[in-house]
């Protein structure tokens, strides 16, 4: 994982970069490569607060080609300070993860969601499996590393399940020819409970106690 800084707007801001090359299949809901593919690179990017460009993707393009990512990838931002990371290992999984918690609450609320980009907040969340997962594997993988996520920020004494802008990127090995990939990630499974105890460890470093 490489440090990166850039200046924008006069400002000094800070930025994470994977290269992790190929053979590496990423599930993510991030602005840039969001989805189900194979990608080459993960990039987590501090922006300004009162962030207002209108094109997040392009912009976190031009941020990783500038670092030399190559190929296709996936574009993370938020307005917390990225050089202010948890980062975690657990039986070959790693995770990375940002914290920013200024805007925090319940997943479930009564108020009228937005169609429009949100400001980014946020907690982001990368991992990397060190094995083939499946797609629907894949997804279970999401809701694991969500689930470690609530866990983290409850046993740091936050009262919330996250930020309306948090990201989740997970990245699995491509399946080898005639070689079966695992079906499940779940928090009892092989692959996800080391992912889970890597993301809550990565999660809970990142953020801040509460008073």
């Amino acid at each position: 994982m490489r440090r990166l800084t850039r200046t924008e707007d006069g400002r000094s801001l800070h930025a994470l970069l994977w290269h992790a090359g190929p053979g590496w299949r990423m599930v993510s809901s991030a602005v840039l490569g969001g989805g189900i593919a194979e990608r080459a690179w993960v990039l987590n990017a501090q922006v300004a607060h009162g962030y207002r460009r209108t094109d997040p993707a392009a912009h976190l393009a031009g941020v990783a080609r500038a670092a030399g990512a190559d190929g296709a990838g996936v574009g993370l931002m938020t307005a917390a300070d990225v050089s202010a990371f948890g980062a975690a290992h657990d039986g070959g999984v790693e995770a990375v993860a940002t914290a920013g918690i200024s805007v925090r609450g319940w997943a479930a609320s009564p108020e009228e969601g937005t169609a429009g980009f949100a400001e980014p907040g946020t907690i982001n969340v990368i991992v990397a499996v060190p094995a083939a997962l499946t797609d629907a594997a894949l997804v279970n993988a999401v809701a694991t590393a969500t689930e470690a996520k609530v866990q983290a920020l409850l046993d740091a004494g936050h009262d919330c399940s996250g930020t309306p802008t948090d990201a989740v990127c997970v990245a699995a090995r491509v399946p080898r020819p005639g070689a079966a990939a695992h079906a499940f990630a779940g928090p009892r499974s092989l692959w996800g409970a080391r992912l889970a105890r890597a993301v809550h460890h990565a999660v809970y470093s990142a953020l801040p106690r509460a008073a």
